[in-house]
């Protein structure tokens, strides 16, 4: 899911001034690798499809298989799981999955969309028994390309919410937000006001350090609707369209400039900042590595078995899965 950064037009017509090359012209090819990769992405997703069902009927017989490689995930991940939230992960997981959803059963929409899902048992945390989190790939009419997603509530327990509040009330903010947008109003409500004052307050007294890895199911993102992504990505190809055909396009680029409306991002109502690139960690490290991972697991336990074996005694037998539970604690970081 590699993703490529739009240049600034200003600093790029700076630096290509004394050339014949135009900034257009290296946007365009930069899109071209762009479009390349996607589709390297679509076809990689439909040829490992039947590898990863055959990896789930497999996996799905080893006790504690997920949270094993939970236990192992790679550092941009681990660091964003609290003590609270790995015992959690550690004793609950059952199952966890990717889905490049906008393609499945014959879809045509954008292989980088992705489907997280978490599976868990019985808990002292949440009623839920699954929690699924969407990433859109979207383009905005500025150029911006990534992903965006929505607010998933998860039912605590009473006494139980890691997230202390956040997310049920970043979810409650979201779907007045988006009455409000239904119903055609322009002006926010005092009601409304009043909800991001108080989530903001919330956030900034949490601090980003201490939000539990569960407060990553309420990530937003930059407020790019699938019709403006559908626009923008439609109008960009017609300007590309017509380079190729030999028309300039530059009087066009800087008009869309001049007529880019300033829009209000509720940027400080983000509870998780990362939770896209986390997203992407998730779908592009842990998932297709959760064997390697696995394995990890059982290499640092058999290590932990042989501090304590004498040679007199030493077991032939395979290392078995043990549970979470009879593991040493994973070190984590501050």
């Amino acid at each position: 899911m590699v993703q490529r950064f739009a240049f600034t037009t200003a600093a790029m017509a700076a630096a290509l001034e004394e050339t014949p090359v135009t900034y257009e012209e290296l946007a365009d090819i930069e899109r071209e690798f762009d479009d390349v990769e996607t589709e390297i992405i679509r076809q990689q997703v439909q040829l490992t499809r039947p590898l990863y069902e055959k990896r789930h009927k497999t996996v799905s017989q080893i006790p504690n298989f997920w949270p094993l490689v939970i236990e192992q995930a790679p550092p941009d991940i681990d660091e964003y799981i609290q003590p609270s939230d790995s015992a959690l992960l550690l004793s609950s997981l059952t199952s966890l999955s990717v889905s490049h959803f906008e393609i499945e059963n014959g879809g045509t929409g954008d292989p980088r969309s992705v489907a997280i899902r978490w599976e868990f048992s019985e808990n002292d945390y949440f009623e839920d028994r699954v929690i699924e989190k969407k990433f859109w790939y979207r383009r905005s009419k500025d150029g911006w390309a990534g992903l965006v997603s929505e607010p998933v509530d998860i039912k605590w327990k009473k006494g139980k919410d890691l997230t202390g509040g956040l997310l049920s009330m970043v979810k409650a903010v979201w779907d007045e937000e988006q009455a409000m947008e239904k119903s055609g109003t322009k002006d926010k409500s005092a009601h409304l006001i009043e909800k991001q004052r108080t989530l903001r307050k919330k956030i900034e007294n949490t601090g980003l350090g201490g939000v539990s890895f569960f407060a990553w199911f309420g990530f937003r993102g930059k407020r790019v609707s699938a019709e403006e992504s559908r626009l923008a990505i439609e109008k960009e190809n017609g300007k590309r369209q017509l380079r190729q055909n030999g028309v300039d396009t530059t009087q066009a680029e800087q008009d869309d400039e001049e007529d880019e409306d300033e829009e209000e991002e509720d940027d400080d109502l983000e509870i998780f900042p990362e939770g896209d690139s986390l997203a992407v960690t998730i779908t592009e490290d842990l998932w297709p590595g959760a064997i390697k991972y696995f394995t990890q697991a059982q290499e640092q336990d058999a290590l932990s078995d042989d501090d304590f074996e004498s040679d007199e005694d030493i077991d032939e037998e395979e290392p078995k899965a043990r549970s979470p539970e009879e593991r040493p604690t994973k070190k984590r970081k501050a």
